[in-house]
């Protein structure tokens, strides 16, 4: 009998989550729609990303940032939210960590407010509607810079 172990995989890839030392990329998802958050985390952990947190305003992404601060890499950063919106968030967190990367997310129409983030300091954007294979390159290619 064959073992699966027998057989080589030729579409095997290492996941795009994990660092070279084999430990996951530790993501906060800031958005105040359940839904994307949810979808975000779906896409992070179907590559070994391990989502830490999420937050559903700016207010409490900085809290969160600051209590998890330094071991989160990467964080994603919806711009229209309640209470504190993305652009406060982000040059918040900046203030607090100027080494923070930060994706904002951001609807269609907000090319404007996505330039001025960028900016700011954040590393890179990703439009809604979320595609998965977009926001990986996104996350991969800020945390391998």
């Amino acid at each position: 009998m064959i073992a699966k172990s027998d057989i080589p995989n030729i579409n095997e890839k290492a996941a795009e989550g994990l660092k070279p030392e084999g430990v996951p990329y530790r993501v906060l998802v800031v958005d105040d729609s359940m839904f994307i958050a949810k979808q975000l985390g779906q896409i992070f952990t179907s590559e070994g990303f391990d989502v830490a947190a999420t937050a559903a305003d700016g207010a409490q992404g900085l809290e969160k940032y600051k209590d998890l601060h330094p071991h989160i890499d990467l964080v994603t950063m919806d711009i229209t939210m309640p209470v504190m919106d993305g652009v406060s968030a982000l040059e918040k967190i900046l203030e607090f960590d100027k080494n923070a990367n930060i994706i904002m997310v951001s609807a269609l129409g907000k090319e404007d407010v996505v330039k001025k983030c960028l900016l700011m300091g954040a590393k890179s954007y990703i439009v809604k509607p979320l595609d998965r294979k977009k926001v990986l390159e996104r996350a991969v290619s800020v945390l391998k810079k």
